[in-house]
């Protein structure tokens, strides 16, 4: 008897799920809002990269760019924007996935937008890893704009078929596996051929993020890891929780061409500086590096054999909090300097709730990438799989003053020279203006044990980091 009451029970539990992301579908796919105004007369960085949409002749060009180099001002056009913005991988929410672990979810509608805008950063320090800062998607012009009308007509097939399913019980869809790649045979020129090489690590680094239990950066893979620090399927993830969620994904990821590249994530708002040395030199525990792969090799596996041992990348991860309820207005301008540099993957925030990737700035307005559209599950095990739905045609704007204060800073260093450049830079960004004292961040020598601030501090401590740099504390956060 107990026994037909739970099988009733799991049956109820199973179809206020699926009506619930029947909701989600609907509701997600037909959020569009309209076109993003820029603005002809200020610059537009995006990711370390500037645009200008003025005649190229203009002569408030230079004075406007600063310090950005004669070959921003020749690329700084429309097109060449719209093209570098389309070629960032794109992540949002999916349907109609295989189940998350512990849980009967298909769908992270809702729910899993910090998760996807941690992939899209993610993603961005893979293609500065293998494909560098100036890679575009040769393709990416050719993206269609969301329109209103396909979209709310998928929404409404995407109802009826979920409802129908709901009723007659549906079916999951296969298990993708590792991507099959069939690389051409007698490629013409030397250029041809690198295009072509630069395609296969595009299709691959997007088959790493494919929603299936064996995607290595997959939601699947991000859940299971959420489970050891008490996260749920469909609950509410934070950017610090994420940042440690990201670095175990990546450490524990069996693709040899992964072993090249480790992640980090800072203490209580402290870099560490020995601690990210040790990072680009230890050997990181994985998989066999003379293994076979079906994914291409890296820029540096080639010459791993010679190499020395400092050339592992890491993905440097920064989770902050730019003030108290709201962000505190002296921070804009850091945002700003950060998002100016090519080897900052980003920032991951949003607004309260609502989590985004941003990308960039115009004027005194965030350019972010937004997961929050449903679409339809990709089998990415397949070896044509499409790749139009993993890039976005249209760039978002929001005003810093509406930028939640909670985030994670992202930043890629190749190896140790480039680390300690990197953090000289950022050093003299980090210097505090005369209004406000306290540096989002800061960089230390030696490791993070040796001062032990944060012993014994759980995952869902580190949620909001707090700065010891203490005036009024509340919680375990000072607002500053």
């Amino acid at each position: 008897m107990d026994q037909m009451e739970n099988s009733g029970s799991d049956e109820v539990e199973k179809l206020k799920t699926k009506f619930l992301s029947v909701w989600h579908n609907v509701k997600y796919s037909w959020a569009l809002k309209s076109k993003t105004s820029f603005s002809r007369n200020s610059p537009v960085l995006l990711l370390g990269k500037c645009y200008h949409f003025k005649a190229e002749d203009d002569d408030s060009l230079t004075e406007a760019c600063g310090e950005a180099s004669d070959e921003d001002f020749v690329m700084g056009n429309v097109e060449a924007f719209r093209k570098d913005f389309a070629s960032r991988l794109w992540l949002t929410y999916r349907e109609e996935f295989p189940p998350l672990p512990g849980s009967t979810l298909t769908s992270d509608c809702g729910w899993g937008c910090m998760l996807r805008a941690g992939q899209m950063m993610l993603a961005q320090g893979l293609v500065l890893h293998l494909l560098g800062r100036d890679w575009t998607w040769s393709e990416a012009l050719s993206l269609q704009p969301l329109d209103t009308e396909t979209w709310t007509t998928v929404a409404a097939k995407r109802l009826v078929a979920s409802l129908e399913s709901s009723l007659q019980g549906s079916h999951s869809p296969p298990s993708p596996g590792s991507p099959v790649m069939n690389p051409s045979q007698g490629l013409g020129s030397a250029e041809e051929a690198d295009s072509h090489l630069k395609d296969m690590y595009h299709r691959t680094l997007v088959s790493w993020f494919g929603d299936s239990p064996s995607a290595h950066l997959g939601l699947h893979r991000l859940v299971r890891l959420g489970l050891t620090m008490g996260k749920q399927a469909g609950d509410w993830y934070g950017p610090a929780i994420v940042a440690h969620i990201l670095k175990k994904a990546v450490e524990e990821a069996m693709d040899p061409v992964l072993a090249g590249i480790t992640a980090y994530v800072s203490q209580d708002c402290t870099v560490y500086s020995a601690d990210v040395i040790d990072s680009h030199r230890a050997p990181r525990a994985g998989p066999d590096p003379t293994a076979k792969s079906d994914a291409p090799p890296s820029c540096d596996e080639q010459a791993s054999a010679s190499s020395p041992p400092d050339n592992r990348a890491v993905i440097i991860l920064i989770p902050v909090r730019l003030g108290g309820e709201k962000t505190n207005p002296e921070y804009f301008n850091f945002a700003k300097s950060i998002l100016s540099l090519e080897y900052c993957l980003g920032i991951i925030g949003g607004k309260p709730k609502q989590a985004c990737y941003f990308v960039g700035f115009q004027d005194d307005c965030l350019i972010y990438m937004d997961p929050h559209y449903c679409q339809s599950f990709v089998d990415v095990s397949t070896s044509d799989f499409p790749l139009q739905s993993y890039h976005c045609p249209s760039p978002k704007k929001m005003p810093f003053s509406k930028m939640d204060p909670s985030c994670t800073i992202g930043f890629y260093s190749r190896n140790v020279k480039d680390y300690e450049r990197i953090s000289q830079e950022l050093s003299k960004v980090l210097q505090p203006s005369a209004r406000e004292k306290y540096p989002a961040f800061t960089f230390m020598q030696g490791h993070g044990r040796d001062y032990d601030l944060s012993a014994g501090l759980t995952p869902e401590k580190r949620e909001w980091p707090f700065i010891r740099r203490t005036v009024t504390t509340t919680g375990d956060f000072v607002l500053l």
